[in-house]
């Protein structure tokens, strides 16, 4: 895998446009210690525009505070549309967006909208810690040792701080950070329209789903009760 890109399958008779992939199984030939990984964003990090605020730091368009940024500010090397089995909720509250945080039940019935970043190993543990308000660096790496043989780990109790491993593609693990909770677990928390801007621009922009259905998807989220699937289409309409 070393060197080359994964290549994104084309819907058929529709070229360039990418069609969502699934997860496979580990390959025989899979990294123990793999050095890049397929970060899977379901929620803001969809959108390449705020996930920039967190490898170079700044503030996103509809944010209340700064990111620091992470070592490594290289934009992905490649992203590419996934379906991931589970439910997308909105919950608790975020000082940043003032709404609902997007998070991720793996273990629900339905299909999640991915958007997976190939980054370094490095890159994602620093957008793990920004995600909890911790300092990126050295001290926030990862050990990606239980969560890849075991599909899941519980790096603390906190809202981001169960990793999940879904599956691989193209010799790489895809991973997402999420809480440990189910989605009918703790109320749901409707999202600020800053953040669900984000978060339909990044799906739209993969390319793989159709706007309307997009806006269906996530408006239907448990937590976005308040939201139309006719809201969330005026919300990418308007820029």
């Amino acid at each position: 895998m070393s060197g080359s890109t994964p290549r994104v399958p084309e819907v058929p008779g529709v070229p360039g446009t990418p069609r969502a992939l699934r997860p496979g199984p580990r390959p025989r030939t899979a990294p123990d210690r793999p050095d890049r990984v397929w970060y899977a964003s379901y929620g803001s990090n969809t959108d390449p525009a705020r996930l920039a605020a967190y490898l170079r730091g700044g503030r996103p368009a509809g944010a209340a505070l700064d990111t620091p940024g992470g070592r490594d500010p290289s934009p992905p090397e490649r992203t590419i549309p996934l379906e991931l089995p589970g439910v997308l909720y909105f919950a608790t509250h975020s000082p940043v967006w003032s709404g609902g945080r997007a998070f991720y039940d793996p273990d629900a019935d339905g299909t999640t909208l991915v958007r997976a970043h190939l980054i370094t190993a490095g890159q994602f543990s620093d957008l793990a810690a920004q995600e909890m308000y911790r300092p990126p660096g050295p001290a926030a790496d990862l050990d990606l040792t239980g969560v890849l043989a075991h599909g899941r780990a519980a790096l603390g109790p906190g809202r981001y701080e169960t990793l999940v491993h879904p599956g691989w593609v193209a010799g790489l693990p895809v991973l997402a950070f999420t809480a440990p909770w189910r989605y009918d677990g703790v109320p749901g928390v409707s999202p600020a329209a800053g953040y669900l801007r984000h978060l339909a621009a990044g799906l739209l922009g993969a390319g793989a789903w159709e706007p309307t259905a997009i806006a269906r998807y996530l408006a239907a989220a448990p937590g976005a009760e308040d939201w139309t699937p006719e809201d969330v289409a005026r919300l990418t309409a308007d820029g």
